[in-house]
């Protein structure tokens, strides 16, 4: 038997709708990153970006299991001595979730350029309603 390999010219893709209200982080960036990446896909190769679109809704409903609402921190650091910020979730939750899991997905993308492009194709909104109802996105269940 031969491998079949994917050219870019041949994908195709298509456009994923996930819930997040209600269900953990973590399973929400890990299954918006394998749609993204193209794992679940048959043909999936790892030096082609193969992956599909993903629109996450009700993101400002995420939740977060045990008491890390309070206790996980987020981090900034200017590169100057003492100028470390640290912002608990909640407060952060508020102000802009879109930009909280935007970073969680792509800390579980690859590192390059594909990387790169597969976070384009990731759409995040904090409410119910998206703009995206031409594109027909199929419902993914969070596992």
């Amino acid at each position: 038997m031969k491998t079949e390999y994917i050219r870019p010219q041949d994908v195709i893709r298509s456009w994923h709708l996930v819930n997040a209200a209600g269900v953990p982080m973590g399973r929400v960036a890990s299954t918006a990153a394998r749609v993204l990446m193209g794992k679940h896909k048959a043909l999936y190769s790892p030096h082609v970006d193969c992956g599909d679109h993903v629109i996450i809704i009700n993101a400002a409903d995420v939740a977060l299991t045990g008491r890390k609402w309070e206790q996980k921190h987020w981090f900034r650091h200017s590169g100057y001595l003492g100028s470390i910020r640290q912002i608990p979730y909640a407060e952060i939750m508020k102000k802009d979730p879109e930009r909280v899991i935007r970073k969680v997905v792509d800390g579980m993308l690859p590192k390059n350029r594909l990387g790169r492009q597969m976070i384009r194709r990731l759409r995040i909104f904090a409410q119910g309603e998206h703009p995206h109802v031409a594109q027909k996105p199929q419902m993914l269940e969070v596992r």
